[in-house]
């Protein structure tokens, strides 16, 4: 296999299943290749360029309108307090009025742009934006590129604390609750089924570590990520890692859904009997799925 997922500790369970030899154990030889963000790579599991990858709500919606087989096979954590916005010499969110905010499109940063814009009830037209991939915005912010960004962890404290004058504007603590989710390419998993449950066992199996061997865990991560050790313990404590696919899971692409709604990017209605496909995971854990999917 080949999967795919972006550079922060809230895709761990990719990371510590291949680190720590869970994938090879289950009879897997998985290579694990990561972009600008786990939303970029989602777009790589159309037409089975790569069979998984872990991220936001927006890109499975996105790219789901645009291949059916993009489905969601699981979420695999909550981000509790991971996303935000960082500004140099912007105290709050008056002040970035008229300046430059890069976003990611399409990912977990432009997700909770949206959900601040909801929120605060903030016209859209009173900001500059600038498309800016999560890895470069911290040099953008110190060579002046733009005033702040949208981000998620290691983003978020990297440039707080590297950047002379930046500052965390607002994280997202009351607006929104970020959620990030393993795509699976459904054709292929239906092909492939002894090999995709061994998958969705392993990333089962790997989140346990996460849970019971925090430590362990958080040393496969920071080899795997290059991150310091004290630091990826840190952000790590900011997450709660659990492969299920529930209620909460379905809420938060509605939410998502509405968000596209807003800005009049959803290509067309979502499908939700097709977006879903929970049949790895009740194979392996079946007491970790239980939802009812909204009326279309």
């Amino acid at each position: 296999m080949v999967i795919g997922t972006g550079v922060d500790p809230s895709f761990s369970a990719y990371y510590v299943a291949k680190e720590s030899g869970i994938f090879a154990k289950n009879g897997l030889d998985v290579q694990l290749n990561t972009g600008p963000s786990g939303s970029a790579m989602v777009s790589m599991v159309i037409q089975n360029q790569i069979q998984s990858a872990f991220g936001a709500e927006q890109a499975g919606l996105l790219n789901h309108a645009l291949d059916p087989n993009v489905v969601v096979a699981a979420e695999g954590a909550m981000l509790a307090r991971w996303y935000g916005i960082v500004g140099k010499g912007v105290a709050n969110l008056d002040a970035l009025k008229g300046k430059r905010l890069g976003i990611a499109r399409g990912s977990g940063s432009e997700v909770f742009w949206l959900a601040v814009v909801n929120k605060f009830k903030l016209d859209p037209k009173d900001y500059k934006f600038v498309q800016v991939e999560a890895p470069e915005m911290v040099a953008a912010l110190e060579r002046g590129d733009i005033d702040a960004y949208s981000a998620w962890e290691p983003w978020l404290t990297r440039g707080a604390s590297s950047v002379k004058g930046a500052q965390l504007v607002i994280d997202n603590v009351g607006i929104i609750e970020g959620r990030v989710f393993i795509y699976v390419n459904k054709d292929w998993a239906t092909k492939n089924k002894p090999a995709a449950v061994a998958f969705m066992r392993s990333l089962v199996e790997a989140t346990d570590v996460i849970n019971t061997k925090r430590d362990q865990a958080a040393v496969d991560v920071a080899k795997f990520l290059k991150l310091d050790l004290p630091l990826t313990k840190l952000l790590m404590d900011k997450l709660t890692f659990g492969v299920h696919l529930n209620q909460q899971s379905i809420i938060a692409f509605q939410i998502a859904e509405a968000a596209l709604k807003s800005i009049n990017k959803l290509p067309k209605p979502v499908n939700w009997n097709t977006l879903f496909y929970p049949d790895l995971l009740r194979e392996v854990a079946p007491g970790k799925v239980d939802y009812t999917l909204p009326q279309a």
